[in-house]
């Protein structure tokens, strides 16, 4: 043990442990900030997502707003030198570094103004396009109508530029934007599977070359690969009328172009193994007087790296196979893979549909003429206005109807795992009825199968997932029983050799080739059970860290520490991070830096992250090959994430935000990550508006009191200050809930438009304290649960000072609208409350599709976040005493709701009955829908409506402002068109004026 470490972290924590909780913002306190408005919400920008360059000297992020064009800005690690790209609307897309750093991409989309302007006019936006940057002399090239592209890997000197087709429109994307080009190479996803459809696919590939900005155009291609190496391209030509259609292989280095397969045929799911080495693909044709499904045989090559001359060709049609299931296929549904030996290509097989019988005297015979033969139509028979419209619903399907519905695509495109053995010339197949889904271990010695069939249906009703395990022989078949109906299955080791399970409090590991189990964990001196967990679950197991590289070793988490696990269960386990339980300290994760390792290599340093368990303190820490414990790197009242390591460099990127400021980004040049360069200012967007200058943890006891917790349990909210804060004063406060939130506590909240309706940076910047305690669960209590934890909490944050006692609401959506909901039915400390989309009947919503899955509800009651033992029929009086609309009569607190008609979560009608209750019952209760949406808003007309409205009305019963028309006395429907409008003109007249102002006072 490493006890300097461990006594040094030690003294950390029991220093941070007494230092204030409150971490002032210092932002220029002198100037004036104004508060934020809904128009600064929706500009203000975020950071997205971040790529760090191979050598380290790049790192390139995005920044975007809730609405409107981003930026992506490209920036030197070791130098000031900066790079910004206007990107287009929408927040997603594409970046890539070249393999020797010294070219970058990105894609592009058209900007909100031009988007804006093709919705207008009922025409498509402009097609996605790419901007090419050289990094030494900041040039950029934009390219337009680039669907997909990719730098040609180790050998960098290329980028290939996949062009949309002359018909093909802007896909949209998030929100209605415009799309954006794809990721890079490779196929583009599942291809055309149905006889008959001879539509060519390909489009022009443009090989620009980098030093000289040379191009070569090649034609009619549908997919393209480089491999690692990056000196061979391989390409699927799919042309008009089948012509030319085949396989390439472009040696990069000569220019040497060289058919390595060409038929009348459709070939699709081009991949490289990992290695480059080796290439598969699918090679299909129609039968479609047989079959309307196309019909594939597996390809591939091996050899690829030492040149065309060397390659090796193999192929398997199934039907020259006699062993191949009869109406079956290969399905283009699953992309061919090569076995790490190269001596097995893996794709997957499905059951192929008979052709309709030709109409009498209809069709012809296929190939004649010379051309595919036209589809015939199927035989006369009803039309479809004398054809039922059925759905049977039956007590013994596994799946309700509506989870079917759901999930009928998946069904559609479901595969049964097989292999082709190249030296036996064999095909097997491992997956079938009996035990549908294998997945392959490393090495490809064995499979790990599962079976739900038994379990199927009961899990459905009750939430509870078990499945028989098999080991499978990927090179016969066998299967070999591990174990029935287990409920946690995990990993196959990296060496592929061995499984490992939980069962009954404990870890198993079984040696799949003698398919042996051996309990490893019942002499370690801790518990692996999540005591903490509140659900209607028996020993729930702590998520594991994962096997060792050397797969010696499993890691596992007690919650506390990481321990090392023998997996033969021989020698003694180990407590690698030393102190956690003992300094309530969690080591919760450990940051995976290279992502192509295999296994948690302990012969390297591992980067840990913790948290403290009452500071709420988090920090990195190393975990060293010399021995256990943590030395500390950084342990501060903030977040740390986006930990990355440059590929080929000693370069390690980090953020850092707080409750207070934005998350930055900063690098360093050691493991230690010391003198860390700050690379981003972020916070520049948040200079311009008052905003909260910290948080305070309150610690509380829930009323929940028994014998073993005479106090109630001890539990936590994050009280986060107002803008313009002042001790001694009191503020208006919203609570704002969701199960436990405490462990957020010290990331940044970024104003933003949700489709929930409550954002915490909106609130506390406009004179609000935000409340977020935590709520413990007992079983067959939910509602309870949160009244026992909600008043002593609110009671402890007015003891603090900061919450004036007669202004606080209540807010959650979905679960926490429930909680919401019921709460006021229990207790008058809330001056107001808004329930997004909550549950309020649990004895009808018991039975209730939720519709997004098309399961029931129950099994998320029984099994899940509901937390009851059982249905409602033997649990009547929990039920009932859990369920907001049974003492709706109790009812004293304003309440604004939203429920959606398409609400696919909580059903509509839920909201319906509680409206309807307090309606009845004279109960001030507003009601918010928004036709066709879902269980949150995607609309952003309807976000930012919603948001303005829940802001308003907090601002009428906190912050003594005038109600609106709408919540003093409702809209009659037809008026309402005539208020929306009003409201729009009255948001865009307060935007002019602001712009206005804002010219002349010269600011921002």
């Amino acid at each position: 043990m490493n006890v300097s470490r461990r006594t040094w972290l030690q003294a950390v924590v029991a220093v941070a442990f007494v230092l204030p909780l409150v971490s002032l913002n210092a932002r220029h306190a002198d100037v004036p900030k104004r508060p934020l408005d809904i128009e600064d919400v929706i500009a203000y920008r975020g950071l997205g997502q971040t790529l760090l360059s191979g050598d380290g000297q790049w790192l390139a992020y995005r920044m975007s707003p809730t609405q409107g064009d981003s930026e992506v800005i490209i920036r030197s690690t070791s130098s000031d030198k900066e790079i910004k790209l206007p990107v287009g609307e929408g927040a997603g897309g594409t970046m890539l570094f070249s393999e020797d750093s010294k070219w970058f991409a990105a894609s592009t989309a058209a900007t909100k103004r031009d988007a804006d302007a093709a919705r207008r006019a009922s025409r498509p936006a402009a097609q996605a396009g790419m901007t090419l940057v050289n990094l030494a002399s900041s040039e950029k090239k934009d390219i337009a109508k680039i669907r997909r592209f990719t730098f040609s890997g180790d050998a960098g000197g290329w980028i290939a530029l996949h062009r949309f087709g002359a018909d093909a429109a802007a896909a949209p994307g998030p929100g209605g934007a415009p799309g954006r080009a794809g990721a890079p190479g490779g196929a583009p996803g599942a291809g055309r599977g149905t006889a008959g459809d001879t539509r060519p696919k390909g489009t022009d590939l443009v090989l620009h070359e980098l030093a000289t900005g040379v191009e070569i155009n090649v034609g009619n291609v549908s997919e393209f690969a480089f491999n690692k190496s990056g000196k061979t391209l391989a390409l699927v030509i799919d042309a008009a009328d089948q012509a030319g259609n085949g396989v390439q292989l472009r040696d990069m280095a000569t220019g040497v172009v060289t058919p390595i397969d060409t038929d009348k045929a459709f070939y699709e799911r081009l991949a490289f193994t990992e290695d480059g080495d080796a290439l598969s693909v699918l090679k299909g044709h129609d039968e479609i007087t047989a079959w309307k499904d196309r019909l594939y045989a597996v390809v591939g090559w091996t050899g690829v790296n030492r040149g065309a001359a060397s390659l090796k060709k193999v192929m398997f049609d199934p039907a020259k196979d006699a062993s191949f299931p009869k109406e079956m296929s290969i399905s283009n549904n699953r992309t061919p893979s090569w076995t790490e030996g190269r001596d097995a290509i893996l794709f997957g097989i499905a059951k192929i549909n008979k052709a309709d019988p030709p109409a009498a005297g209809r069709g012809r015979a296929a190939g004649e003429g010379g051309e595919a033969p036209a589809a015939a139509p199927p035989a006369a028979g009803p039309d479809a206005s004398e054809r039922p419209n059925l759905v049977l619903w039956h007590y013994k399907d596994p799946r309700l109807q509506s989870a079917q519905q759901v999930q009928e695509a998946s069904d559609r495109a479901f595969t049964y795992l097989s292999t082709y053995r190249v030296a036996e010339n064999k095909f097997v197949r491992l997956a079938d009825d009996d035990v549908r889904q294998v997945s392959v271990g490393a090495k490809e010695k064995f499979g790990i199968g599962t079976d739900i069939r038994a379990y199927e249906l009961q899990s459905n009703l009750d939430g509870r997932s078990f499945r028989d395990i098999y080991a499978v022989n990927m090179t016969t078949g066998a299967r070999t029983p591990i174990k029935k109906q287990s409920q946690y299955g995990y990993q196959i080791s990296p060496d592929g050799t061995k499984y490992y399970y939980y069962e009954g409090k404990h870890y198993f590991v079984v040696d799949l080739a003698t398919v042996t189990p051996k309990n490893i964990t019942e002499k370690v001196p801790t518990s692996f059970v999540d005591v903490e967990d509140d659900h209607n679950t028996v020993t729930p197991p702590i998520n594991p860290v994962g096997w060792t590289a050397d797969s010696a070793s499993l890691i596992l988490s007690d919650g506390w520490d990481m321990w090392k696990v023998p997996a033969d269960g021989s020698g003694a386990a180990v407590n690698l991070t030393v102190n956690g339980k003992k300094s309530q300290i969690r080591y919760r994760q450990r940051l995976r830096l290279d992502p192509d390792e295999k296994g948690i290599d302990l012969t390297k340093p591992q980067l840990i992250g913790m948290m403290a368990e009452w500071t709420k303190k988090q920090g990195l820490g190393v975990l060293s090959p010399s021995g256990p414990g943590i030395e500390l790197l950084m342990f501060d009242d903030a977040a740390f994430g986006r930990v990355t390591k440059a590929k080929n460099a000693d370069v390690w990127v980090f953020s850092k935000e707080t409750s207070s400021t934005s998350p930055e980004l900063y690098a360093s040049t050691n493991a230690s990550l010391s003198n860390p360069k700050k690379l981003t200012n972020t916070n520049a967007e948040l200079e311009p508006f008052a905003y909260s200058p910290g948080r305070m943890l309150v610690d509380f006891y829930n009323d929940k009191k028994d014998k073993a917790q005479p106090k109630g349990e001890k539990l936590q909210g994050t009280l986060y200050l107002p803008a313009g804060y002042e001790k001694g004063k009191t503020y208006p406060t919203v609570v704002y809930i969701y199960e436990r939130l405490t462990q957020g506590t010290n990331s940044f909240a970024r104003p933003s438009v949700p489709g929930t309706g409550f954002n915490r940076a909106f609130y506390l910047s406009n004179g609000y304290a935000v409340f977020e305690p935590d709520i413990k669960y007992y079983v067959n209590d939910p509602g309870m649960s949160a009244v026992w934890a909600l008043v002593p909490a609110v009671k402890a944050a007015i003891a603090t000072g900061v919450v004036d006692p007669t202004r606080v609401a209540l807010h959650g959506h979905s679960w926490g609208g429930y909680q919401t909901a019921f709460t006021i039915t229990q207790t008058s400390i809330f001056k107001a409350a808004a329930a997004g989309a909550p549950l309020t009947d649990m004895i009808s919503m018991y039975a209730l599709i939720y519709k997004n899955s098309g399961g029931t509800n129950g099994a998320i009651f029984e099994a899940s976040q509901g937390r009851f033992t059982s249905g409602p029929w033997d649990n009547w009086e929990a039920y009932t005493r859990n369920s907001p609309v049974a003492f709706a009569k109790n009812v004293k607190t304003p309440l604004l709701m939203l429920h959606n008609d398409a609400d696919g979560a909580v059903d509509f009608t839920q909201g319906v009955e509680y409206f309807n209750t307090l309606r009845r019952l004279g109960k001030p209760v507003v009601m918010v829908e928004y036709p066709g949406e879902n269980h949150g808003l995607a609309r952003q007309p309807n976000m930012q409506d919603y948001m303005i409205r829940m802001k308003e009305f907090f601002d009428f019963y906190l912050m003594d402002k005038p109600a609106p028309d709408w919540l003093k006395d409702g809209i009659p429907r037809l008026k309402m068109n005539d208020d929306i409008t009003e409201r729009l003109k009255a948001r865009e007249d307060a935007k002019k004026k602001k712009a206005t102002d804002s010219v002349k006072k010269g600011g921002v």
